[in-house]
């Protein structure tokens, strides 16, 4: 399985960078239109005209050996005709059947781009729905089995608000937003670029055969989903239900039935496959977000929901860090308690009246003053006088005189009429812990050392153990071919967290050595 599995990631990987030669930040599309097809969904491609989308269905149907593509743009006066083919006059005719000559057109083609696909009339959509449900195409009497790889349809608009609309709309598994390419050089290239890029640039040897595709979905079929990606998915969808459920909400609720979710596994599990695995990821979860939108605006909420269920409920690593943090808890407090006996005094401080008085215990006569402001009274010192404001409870100005502190706490020296005044300062009685250190005996420091080098043996172990023994759940998430790179931060959050922790305790255990060793 290993050999094959190998075969299946290279020659998937050199497909989709062929596929992609000379596009321009329309690799993500492309690749979701390549997984679509495989998995024998469909995609629905939102943006304006001239953003790539019909490149998009064009160049897909390069991957398959004797590929044919039927393209369509749609408008309300479109007819089946136009879509399945004419009905065959000599059929007609000879054996009064009713019956379309389909070879050229939707039902004979392997890749099929519908543009413009809410411009259909009913009659269209209702044969399509049964394309897209079960790969047939009703031919007059006939039941006639479609070879269609993938469907891919465009518009710039949404679905009307419509109830015949939503059947139709529900099939389209994949929904990608489409708009004109956003960094300058990538723009620059492409106005510049001379390249075909609607030739066949994909070798014969990369494209995908019908009967390697017949065998590729029975192994599909066959690739575990692992209880933490069916966790996920678990949890995205409550909490998408718990969104509708709000009263008030400024986001759209999220119309999401059970064949949805179903055809997500599916997506999840041909991803797997095309990635090399027999078992699903969490890097596979992320294909959810371009699944459940129904509007543009549910974007942003829904990968922070995907985003946010990956990191809490990803991957777990075996550690028991609760145990260790309370064995360095009751390390420290042990410590703490033994070198660091503590006090409790009370002393006088001065009190704040309004937060910006300190004031007199008593008004002196001669003054008629009752407070000063603390700024005052903080700038001077205890030899040289200068001059400051004393107020009355008002607050209104009652004297500029010369100041100085006392010697004794609390109080200040006022120069007035060649006298030295003495005038106390209101003070209320406060705690304050004072903490005398101590060195321990010598046996109990003997303890601790042989405590704490156990502990940081233990943290050491793990800390190597993180870096040399990594679980297989975290073996190549960086190389997913169809999900962005970055989002591999999120799935290996537990991971980063738990590394984060270890290093934390490390330096805890550091201090705490440094504070009973440095007495």
């Amino acid at each position: 399985m290993e050999v094959l599995s190998t075969a299946v990631r290279q020659q998937t990987e050199t497909l989709i960078n062929e596929l992609c030669q000379g596009l321009y930040e329309r690799e993500e599309p492309m690749k979701l239109a390549l997984l679509s097809a495989i998995a024998g969904e469909s995609i629905f491609l939102l943006g304006p005209p001239g953003v790539g989308k019909s490149l998009i269905a064009r160049r897909l149907k390069y991957a398959f050996r004797d590929g044919s593509s039927f393209e369509y743009l749609m408008s309300r006066f479109s007819t089946p005709d136009e879509i399945f083919g004419p009905v065959s006059i000599k059929k007609l005719k000879e054996e009064d059947k009713y019956e379309r000559l389909t070879d050229k057109y939707l039902p004979g083609a392997n890749i099929v781009f519908l543009d413009e696909i809410w411009k259909s009339g009913p009659a269209i959509q209702n044969a399509l729905l049964t394309i897209l449900n079960e790969k047939i195409y009703r031919n007059g009497e006939q039941e006639v089995v479609v070879n269609i790889k993938g469907i891919i349809t465009a518009s710039n608009e949404l679905p009307p608000d419509k109830e015949s609309f939503q059947p139709l709309w529900d099939r389209f598994v994949l929904r990608y937003p489409m708009g004109g390419i956003r960094n300058q050089q990538n723009f620059l290239r492409m106005i510049t670029d001379t390249q075909d890029v609607y030739e066949d640039s994909v070798q014969q040897s990369s494209k995908l055969s019908v009967d390697q595709l017949a065998s590729w979905h029975k192994e599909i079929d066959e690739v575990t989903v692992p209880a933490e990606v069916l966790n996920t998915i678990q949890v995205v969808r409550a909490k998408l239900e718990a969104h509708n459920q709000k009263p008030a909400r400024e986001i759209a609720p999220f119309r999401i039935y059970d064949r949805r979710w179903k055809k997500i596994i599916r997506l999840v599990r041909t991803s797997a496959f095309l990635n090399g695995r027999d078992k699903a990821d969490l890097m596979d979860c992320f294909l959810m977000v371009h699944c459940l939108w129904n509007v543009p605006e549910q974007l942003e909420l829904l990968q922070e929901i995907v985003g946010e269920t990956v990191r809490k409920h990803g991957y777990s690593i075996a550690i028991n860090l609760q145990m260790l943090r309370k064995e360095i808890d009751a390390f420290e407090v042990e410590v703490d308690t033994e070198t660091r006996i503590k006090r409790v005094l009370t002393e006088d401080r001065l009190l704040a009246v309004q937060e910006e008085y300190y004031a007199f215990t008593q008004q002196e006569k001669q003054i008629h003053g009752d407070i000063v402001k603390i700024e005052d009274f903080n700038r001077l010192g205890t030899e040289d006088f200068e001059v400051i404001n004393i107020y009355d409870k008002e607050q209104n100005l009652r004297h500029r005189l010369k100041a100085r502190k006392s010697v004794k706490a609390h109080t200040l020296i006022i120069s007035y009429n060649s006298q030295e005044i003495p005038l106390d300062l209101e003070t209320t009685q406060v705690e304050r812990t004072e903490i005398i250190p101590k060195k321990p005996h010598e046996l109990v420091a003997a303890h601790w050392d042989e405590r704490m080098a156990k502990l940081q043996t233990y943290v050491r172990e793990q800390q190597e153990r993180l870096s040399s023994e990594l679980p297989d759940e975290f073996a190549g998430l960086n190389g997913n071919l169809f999900v962005p790179e970055h989002l591999s931060k999120l799935v290996m959050a537990n991971l980063e967290e738990v590394r984060e922790a270890l290093n934390t305790m490390q330096l805890r255990l550091e201090k705490l050595q440094y504070a009973y060793t440095s007495l």
